[in-house]
């Protein structure tokens, strides 16, 4: 079953860079990622950003994030984002 993730997070670095390393992100590795259907970034207006993703199954979504943990995209992303703020939940598509 579909699985919709969503991720929340501060910034620890400037907002361009983060802007950039997310870009990034999204087209050199998000979307390599088997079973990734969808991918949008957002930020509200105090600064908190959500990255909400749609995936085909739970187990794809725990995949890439796995993957992540040794991709230099991923990292670079992640190196700009305060690791005490980040929340992630999944949830699955009725």
């Amino acid at each position: 079953m579909a699985v919709l993730e969503i991720c929340t997070f501060s910034a620890s670095a400037d907002e361009d860079a983060l802007r950039a390393a997310d870009e990034r992100l999204q087209t050199d590795f998000a979307y390599q990622q088997p079973g990734l259907r969808r991918r949008t970034t957002a930020r509200d207006h105090e600064g908190r950003w959500c990255v909400v993703t749609l995936w085909t199954s739970h187990d794809e979504a725990v995949a890439a994030e796995a993957a992540a943990k040794t991709n230099e995209v991923a990292q670079e992303f992640w190196s700009l984002v305060d690791g005490d703020s980040v929340s992630v939940q999944r949830f699955t598509l009725l």
